[in-house]
């Protein structure tokens, strides 16, 4: 009889060892956060959503000035407002049709495209731009057997621009006269 009871004594805890060891395997399954991980997880969380920076917009106005001997003698505008970290385009111009066999055409851009992207910095704003600017010569500069003849100048360039100020991003010289062509920009920020 004593050892009938010693075995079921065995069996009934071995039983009861292997029923909450199987309570724990699902427990730790299902992961219940301690109170440590609940305090780091929120913290990660606070500190995620404290060191997001607001975003800023800023408006880019840009002047494409023709000068002749150094003095200014056209100027053609551009605007356009831009958040941070982004880049944005301005294009506005012909599609003009080019032969490219008989009876065959491709078109052509002409006109200006200004692409600019943007970045906040401590010390200034980080700008990136692209323009390309073109237009048909006038008629004494010439002609290719009665087709138009089209002039293009292209800048890339990057600066830091500093707020409110206007600043040449880039100039070129056009090779037929004395006349210089200028991008310049003014950044300033909106509320």
């Amino acid at each position: 009889m004593r050892k009938t009871m010693a075995v079921w004594t065995v069996a009934i805890l071995g039983f009861m060892i292997g029923w909450g060891a199987a309570g724990l395997a699902q427990e730790g399954a299902q992961a219940k956060p301690t109170p440590e991980a609940k305090t780091t997880a929120q913290g990660k969380a606070e500190a995620a959503a404290t060191t997001e920076k607001p975003v800023h917009a800023y408006r880019l106005d840009f002047s494409v000035n023709e000068l002749e001997d150094g003095k200014k003698i056209n100027t053609r505008q551009y605007s356009l407002n831009l958040n941070a970290d982004d880049a944005n385009e301005i294009k506005i111009g012909t599609r003009v049709p080019v032969e490219s066999g008989h009876e065959q055409f491709q078109y052509m851009d002409v006109g200006t495209s200004i692409w600019c992207r943007i970045g906040e910095r401590p010390d200034g704003v980080a700008l990136a731009v692209r323009a390309d600017i073109s237009n048909f010569a006038i008629p004494d500069q010439g002609t290719h057997e009665s087709r138009p003849v089209v002039r293009q100048f292209k800048i890339n360039a990057s600066t830091l621009a500093l707020l409110g100020r206007p600043m040449v991003v880039g100039s070129v010289d056009d090779p037929n006269s004395k006349r210089q062509f200028q991008l310049e920009v003014t950044v300033n920020r909106l509320r």
